[in-house]
């Protein structure tokens, strides 16, 4: 406004005068201007650090007068880690805080590596002990003949029979090259039995299986985004174009993400040196990075397949949202996660670490596919979803529409079988702790040495029976969902008063309701077998055999096998836009 007026005042006057005015009260204007836009900076900068400096010595002085007066001695550890992490949930949920004996979790977050015997362990919540679950093939546990079911007794000398999952774990767990005894107890035979193992560095497999499909079909399967999957991705690939894979279906679903450089290094399998892929952009210089591949691809032509679901998230939704962007797969499945965050690890004092959330990542259409906004700003922690209505409209390399937020939406939206609900709870144990299918698989490996090969193997019809009776006598049950919502509707209609006039339909609707456990195993036949039959596949071959007969049936593979037989219909979904 200043200028305006001054300009109208000398516009009668000499030109030049009126020139040389203006270009002062301009330069003096923006001086100004920059000189109370650094004092508002300088002040904001001051009063954060005053709040900082003032509650820090609030925090100090309530833990000394805590350390002082409190009723009883307090743990400063575990005190201050508390503290710690309760600050860090004001934030958002990646951002994790890690004591000294919690760092080797982290290490194994960004490796997919520890020392141990190599085996998953559970619960048994009708035994009350901890028992092996799954012996990892070719580590420690599988090669001195430990198998699922073994009940855990001892490690040297410390008993573990009353002990939680978690403090087995890290009694198995150690540096590598050290050596103890396992004791346990066979259910098959009710003997103790004595194991003499040698811990050594084990790696989760990050690629459980990969093989040929039918139709010069390939199949990758990775599950993590650990320390050089990428590598053993592209040796995995091109093995596969030696036996002759003309297309390929890379499967992502229920993959958590990892390391972004790897994602990176999996997307340079099928895409060119020199091409952006993901952009970090955080608060300070060193958050913020672009990201491009740097190797010779394997091959750029092949028709690729990214099969996705809710799970697939982080590293995962890079690789697959950065192959969608460039037009370079088609993806399939359901909309991913919505991971766009970045974490970083940073060192504290005493060997103590912290996970840091420092910047979002942008793919190569330049969207962010964060789906949920962790709003702080308020004074007020929540979380709010980001609706399809406020996502933003990109463009792939080839001109066709993709959006922010919300994670990756696919090209082709397939959606799988869900689990019944007695399925679930005969998985995890029904409500009265009855594992009735974990005993039951225990069993059938005890009295069969060998079976068929993964694809080949099924129960019987005999066998079937025999599992369905045990689950009947077991006097298992489980959580029906139609019961509570029954049992919500009679209060709604009580409270409304209508319920006395009804109560007719009511009672008759409770007992259609009724479930009766062999009938419901019947219906649901196909997928509880289907669970079963896994299961014992994983004891004689492990994951790479379970995973391997998992893909019989799978909905959404046999969508990405049908798309790649249809080369025309492929080539028609990543088309340019005209």
């Amino acid at each position: 406004m200043h200028i305006s007026i001054i300009m109208y005042t000398f516009a009668a006057n000499n030109k030049h005068r009126h020139t040389f005015v203006l270009r002062v009260n301009m330069k003096r204007s923006i001086m100004l201007m920059a000189t109370a836009l650094l004092m508002t900076v300088a002040t904001q900068a001051q009063n954060h650090n005053m709040e900082v400096g003032k509650n820090l010595e609030i925090f100090n002085t309530l833990y000394s007068q805590l350390d002082l007066f409190y009723v009883d001695s307090l743990n400063p550890t575990q005190t201050m880690t508390a503290g710690i992490k309760g600050m860090l949930r004001s934030l958002d949920p990646y951002t994790e805080y890690y004591p000294e004996e919690e760092t080797k979790q982290l290490e194994m977050m960004l490796t997919g590596k520890y020392a141990g015997i190599g085996a998953l362990v559970k619960y048994h919540t009708r035994l009350k002990r901890v028992v092996i679950d799954e012996p990892y093939e070719g580590m420690p546990a599988a090669e001195v003949g430990l198998k699922k079911g073994d009940i855990i007794l001892s490690i040297d000398d410390s008993v573990m029979t009353d002990k939680t999952v978690n403090y087995v774990s890290s009694h198995l767990r150690g540096d590598p090259g050290t050596t103890f005894v396992l004791r346990v107890k066979r259910p098959s035979t009710n003997k103790e039995m004595k194991f003499r193992i040698t811990r050594r560095n084990i790696k989760l497999p990050e690629l459980p299986f990969y093989g040929m499909r039918s139709d010069s079909i390939g199949y990758i399967n990775l599950n993590q985004f650990t320390e050089d999957c990428s590598k053993e991705v592209r040796r995995a690939f091109v093995e596969l174009k030696h036996q002759g894979a003309k297309a390929l279906i890379f499967d992502l679903r229920s993959n958590g993400g990892g390391s972004e450089m790897e994602a990176v290094n999996t997307v340079n399998i099928w895409v060119p040196q020199k091409q952006k892929v993901v952009e970090n952009r955080g608060k300070v210089a060193q958050a913020s990075r672009t990201y491009e591949t740097r190797l010779e691809p394997v091959d750029t032509l092949m028709p690729v397949v990214v099969l996705v679901n809710g799970e697939t998230a982080s590293a995962s939704e890079i690789t697959s949202g950065a192959l969608q962007d460039l037009d370079r797969a088609v993806i399939l499945g359901t909309r991913t996660y919505g991971k766009g965050l970045v974490q970083v690890p940073l060192d504290l004092p005493y060997h103590a670490n912290v996970k840091i959330t420092t910047s979002k990542y942008y793919i190569p259409s330049g969207r962010c596919i964060q789906a949920i906004n962790y709003n702080r700003q308020t004074g007020a922690a929540y979380t709010e979803h980001i609706p399809d209505s406020l996502t933003r409209v990109f463009h792939t390399l080839g001109g066709r529409e993709v959006r922010d937020g919300g994670g990756i939406k696919p090209d082709i939206e397939v959606k799988n079988d869900t689990m019944p609900n007695i399925a679930y709870y005969l998985s995890a144990g029904g409500l009265d702790s009855t594992e009735v299918m974990f005993d039951y698989v225990v069993d059938y490996i005890t009295r069969h040495e060998q079976i068929a090969a993964p694809a080949d193997f099924h129960l019987t019809d005999a066998d079937w029976q025999e599992f369905c009776q045990r689950v009947v006598d077991s006097g298992f049950t489980y959580d029906n969902l139609s019961h509570k919502q029954f049992d919500e509707l009679v209060r709604m209609a009580k409270f409304e008063g209508y319920y006395e006039e009804t109560r007719d339909l009511f009672d008759a609707l409770k007992q259609k309701l009724h479930h009766d456990v062999g009938t419901e195993l019947n219906r649901h036949r196909d997928s509880i077998q289907k669970m079963i039959e896994m299961d014992i596949i994983g004891a004689y071959y492990y994951q790479r055999g379970s995973l391997e007969a998992s893909l019989d049936g799978d909905k959404q593979l046999q969508e990405a096998e049908r798309l790649l037989k249809n080369p025309e219909e492929y080539r028609r979904i990543l088309a340019p836009v005209r």
